[in-house]
């Protein structure tokens, strides 16, 4: 005990105890700060590891300096060499007790500023964001495959190196232990990037694959080359000389080369995979890039002459190789979805039926292409109207490639329409992080939020889109919406919808319209072409409802009948849901003529073809439409009975809320009625 205790005296006297106290306030100050500074600097969170790891090493080295060496007005003495009487030993330790507590003091101002400023914002904004603002993360596999140089000297050569660079980032993407991000979200980005860390943040990669393609007739060079982006350092590079008669595979080998760089394994499945030639033929390999090429621009800017080409070339793909699975399986994804947009000017059952014996061609042909599994799933919804029968095709592309993309949003468009909201909104926050700057994948997100009133977030989600996007008219025209929905404010909303574009004249009528200026509404939807309305609206049923109530009433009595004849056309479409508004038009035009009788009866059609509760998408739009042809019809105690059921579904949020409900001119006949007053104060809905 007595000799604990000398030595405790003498560690004092030495100062050693003052002095350990000072390092580790020292190295904890040092190690606050460089973590606070790193996020500037762009300083790995390693540095600050190495830093903590460096400092314990150093720790008992430091203590025997201490013990040896003494700090002295004259400099640095050993211990030895001092008079154990020098009076200034107790001055050198209160100099040591001062530093030490400047120290303490700096490291406890860095810890309260990280933990209740810096972790405050950071909390305020990720709450704020909910996401948006906090970047994909990063793992150690992680790669995007930015676009491709075509060195061509033919323009026209485009094609060939982005179809190059996508048959290269499909194969990556089959690879279970990579982190691949779609080409939707790399597009944007230039071949060679100036600022490569900035981009890799930006899409949460740690590794950039970047190519060039130069073709000149039959040859063809492809270099590639895969960079660190945090260090700029090339971890793998490559060229290959080929023509266009033995090309084939080699995206293979590519994927398998840079799999290899990054350490990952593959499943024998996968490495079979990635051996597979998808055809042999040349041309059917060229029809097929270009049709990629096609397609590509049809489905960003919803063009239908590209959707259409597009579909021809696939055509030239398969007259050359009718084994092509994968171009089969394309055709069909191409056919469905120009057919949902309106066919531009085919057949839309055509379409439907010609994607669907596709899709089952493709997978005759191709069963273990994730593609032919999502053009399966797609054919099934939009153009058989087979839910499960979808929700199935889907999971098993998921299965092959589980981070696809089209596969996810597939799910969740089904999903949040059968089965729920919440569900839906959980594979969309799955495909995000692979497809980080995907616009159509944001704007379902916040569309689906709206769905859910969750409005909070689904603007903080349009606001990333703009962002992204500033001229992105269908987040623009839901921002403005949301305005409405959220806070009933209309000023807001018209001030938001400036411009030309159809969207945001159609989205400004509606505000108008709310805004109770029906003769601005009504010219300026006269000058809306009627191919740019939904399935849900009605051109000529929203002039009629606007020349009502301007008193033009036979102006509305010829708009009536035209929507009438339009709406009696659709009453026999292939899916439930456009016959369910068809049947509902046809209600709201023969009210409108005064048929009161024929317009409940096709009410009841309506209603009988798309349950509400089913539908989580349309039913809920689709009850208040009905609500609104009942009120219209003078049967009150229906209509209010209908928006009373309307508004306790999941889904009502998309286009009704209590703050619009108390704006909307067509529910004037039961303004003053109690229960139509309590769903406007937000409550009474079943």
């Amino acid at each position: 005990m007595g000799q604990s205790a000398g030595l405790f005296a003498e560690l004092k006297r030495r100062n050693v105890l003052r002095a350990a106290a000072l390092y580790v306030g020292a190295i904890w100050a040092l190690a606050q700060g460089i973590a606070q500074l790193a996020p500037v600097f762009g300083i790995p969170d390693w540095v600050v590891r190495w830093f903590v790891a460096a400092g314990a090493i150093g720790f008992p080295f430091w203590l025997a300096f201490a013990w040896f060496y003494e700090f002295t007005p004259e400099g640095l003495k050993r211990e030895s060499e001092l008079d154990p009487a020098d009076l200034t030993a107790r001055a050198r330790g209160r100099r040591l007790d001062k530093w030490i507590i400047g120290v303490l003091v700096v490291a406890v101002v860095l810890l309260v500023t990280n933990q209740f400023v810096l972790r405050r914002d950071a909390t305020s904004r990720d709450a704020a964001t909910v996401a948006p603002a906090t970047p994909p993360q990063a793992t150690q596999r992680s790669i995007a495959v930015l676009p491709f140089d075509n060195l061509s000297r033919d323009a026209d050569n485009a094609y060939f190196a982005r179809g190059m660079q996508d048959l290269i980032l499909t194969r990556l993407s089959e690879i279970g232990e990579l982190k691949v991000i779609s080409r939707t979200s790399t597009m944007k980005y230039g071949s060679r990037p100036e600022n490569l860390r900035q981009v890799a943040a930006e899409l949460g990669v740690m590794t950039v694959l970047e190519g060039s393609v130069q073709k000149s007739g039959n040859d063809v060079l492809i270099n590639v080359q895969l960079i660190d982006a945090r260090t700029d350092a090339h971890l793998w590079g490559e060229s290959y000389q080929r023509t266009l008669d033995n090309i084939f595979g080699m995206e293979g080998e590519v994927a398998q080369s840079v799999a290899d760089a990054l350490r990952a394994r593959l499943t024998p499945d996968e490495a079979q995979r990635l051996a597979e030639v998808p055809t042999h033929d040349r041309e059917a390999y060229d029809y097929y890039l270009r049709a990629e090429f096609q397609l590509d621009r049809g489905v960003m800017a919803f063009d239908t002459a590209a959707v259409r080409a597009a579909i021809d070339a696939y055509g030239k793909a398969i007259a050359r190789d009718p084994r092509f699975g994968l171009a089969f399986a394309r055709r069909s994804y191409a056919e469905n979805f120009l057919a949902w947009i309106g066919g531009g000017g085919l057949a839309i059952e055509s379409l439907f039926m010609q994607g669907h014996d596709d899709a089952k061609r493709a997978m005759a042909l191709a069963p273990g292409l994730a593609a032919s599994h999502v053009a399966a799933g797609y054919s099934e919804y939009f153009g058989q109207d087979n839910p499960r029968t979808a929700i199935a095709a889907l999971k098993a592309g998921l299965d092959i490639q589980p981070h696809d993309s089209q596969a996810l949003e597939g799910l969740a468009l089904i999903e949040r329409r059968t089965v729920s909201i919440d569900s839906a909104l959980g594979r969309l926050r799955q495909a995000l992080p692979y497809d980080p700057r995907n616009l159509n994948l944001i704007g379902i997100l916040a569309e689906t939020l709206t769905m859910a009133s969750n409005y909070d977030e689904a603007g903080v989600w349009y606001e990333r889109s703009l962002l992204i996007d500033p001229g992105n008219d269908g987040a623009t025209a839901n921002k403005a919406l949301l305005a409405v929905l959220a806070n009933g404010d209309t000023a807001t909303a018209l001030g938001m919808l400036q411009g030309d574009a159809m969207l945001l004249r159609i989205t400004r009528v509606q505000v108008l319209t709310l805004q109770r200026k029906d003769a601005q509404a009504l010219a300026e939807l006269q000058a809306i072409p009627v191919g740019s309305f939904m399935l849900n609206n009605d051109k000529d049923l929203m002039m009629a409802g606007l020349q009502r109530r301007l008193g033009r009433h036979a102006q509305a009595r010829r708009s009536y009948q035209l929507a009438l004849q339009e709406a009696q056309g659709k009453i026999h479409s292939r899916t439930a849901v456009l016959r369910a508004w068809a049947w509902s038009h046809v209600a709201a035009a023969q009210i409108g003529l005064g048929q009161l009788q024929e317009g409940e009866q096709a009410i009841a059609h309506s209603q009988a073809e798309l349950d509400p509760a089913r539908d989580h998408v349309d039913g809920p739009i689709l009850l208040v439409a009905n609500a609104k042809n009942y009120l219209a019809a003078g049967r009150k105690e229906l209509a209010l009975q209908a928006l009373q059921q309307a508004m306790a579904l999941p889904g009502i949020g998309l286009t009704t809320s209590p703050k619009l409900l108390a704006l909307d001119p067509d529910w004037d006949g039961v303004r003053q009625d109690e229960r139509f007053l309590r769903l406007v104060a937000g409550h009474g809905g079943e």
